[in-house]
């Protein structure tokens, strides 16, 4: 039975991060130059994480994503995949990368058992990547792609985190490589999380505006009926091509919310948006058992008000979220500490 918060919304879905790390420094998640990294020391085991999804099954959650960081940075990520995947009580395992070196790794992990994969692109232009990203690494993240469709995984989806006269141009052409590649996009508005030190409201491109510029193209997208809590909203085009939207931003979906995140040296957040986490490794590490874990949980859950990006929505002269003097102090604020 899922266990539920002060909102009546059950703890369904785990964010996993297992690194902070990442090979690309996009300007929207990591802008500032220099970062305080997790100890290597400090990161949970493979064996750990497994114990701790273990305890989580036991509260109600049956979906697992792994981020970072960027995932695949995490040597050997396949071997935790075949410990996720041997847990019966887990119905998805899901990854998001910001696909460097997927091509490389997409055949192990869905021969492991991972279903599901979501590829981060937010330009086809190796110039802008460049920009973007900070790094030249768009040939290899299409190859990537490439890679991810020819494994057989259940689904693929890319991520377009879309910013006003960066990439906003590109909507058309970004849904036009996903028809091809048999993916389906999701549109993310810009959000002022975590290390988004340089977040303006005037960069972001909002859900509607969006959907106006779309329907310009091929004609008015219908939204297609809710299926679950997944964060994005789904539409379908005249001409049958899906899409999604994710507009935390603008129109908030905590009500919803379902997920909570663990980051990778143990520290649990149930939002995003959270200032404080428990620290799950430390009573694991201490010989906790299951059934004790599965207790820290249920509290911590249980006891939960957190309406992070709705909170965000009322707040006066919106600006960044955290700034650099609180990221400093607490390198878990980060939004590559938590996953996204």
């Amino acid at each position: 039975m899922a266990t539920l918060d002060t909102h009546g919304r059950p703890l369904r879905n785990l964010r996993l991060s297992v690194t902070d790390r990442c090979n690309l420094r996009c300007t929207y998640c990591m802008p500032e130059e220099e970062y305080a990294w997790l100890p290597r020391g400090d990161l949970l085991r493979f064996e750990e994480i497994a114990a701790l999804v273990e305890a989580f099954c036991d509260t109600g959650v049956g979906k697992v994503r792994l981020t970072g960081g960027e995932p695949l940075l995490r040597r050997d990520l396949e071997r935790l995949v075949e410990l996720l995947a041997a847990n019966p009580r887990l119905v998805d395992i899901a990854l998001t990368t910001n696909g460097v070196l997927l091509e490389e790794k997409a055949a192990l992990l869905r021969a492991a058992g991972l279903q599901r994969v979501t590829v981060s692109l937010d330009t086809l232009d190796a110039a802008r990547f460049q920009e973007l990203a900070r790094r030249d690494d768009l040939a290899r993240v299409l190859a990537g792609i490439e890679a991810a469709a020819a494994a057989g995984f259940e689904s693929v989806k890319l991520d377009t985190v879309v910013l006003r006269g960066r990439n906003d141009d590109e909507l058309v052409p970004l849904l036009e490589f996903a028809r091809t590649h048999g993916a389906e996009l999701r549109f993310i508005e810009y959000m002022d999380v975590g290390g988004a030190t340089t977040w303006r409201y005037e960069d972001v491109v909002p859900r509607a505006e969006m959907l106006a510029r779309i329907e310009q193209h091929y004609g008015a997208p219908e939204a297609l009926p809710e299926q679950d809590s997944a964060p994005a909203d789904r539409y379908h085009l005249p001409d049958g091509l899906v899409f999604g939207i994710i507009s935390s931003t603008t129109q908030p979906f905590c009500g919803s919310c379902d997920r909570s995140r663990l980051t990778a040296d143990g520290m649990w957040y149930t939002c995003l948006y959270a200032k404080t986490g428990r620290d799950l490794r430390a009573p694991l590490r201490a010989g906790a058992t299951r059934a004790e874990l599965a207790e820290l949980i249920t509290g911590r859950w249980s006891s939960r008000a957190d309406r992070g990006a709705e909170d965000r929505l009322a707040a006066v002269n919106r600006s960044a979220s955290v700034d650099v003097t609180e990221l400093r102090a607490d390198p878990h604020l980060e939004m590559h500490k938590r996953g996204g």
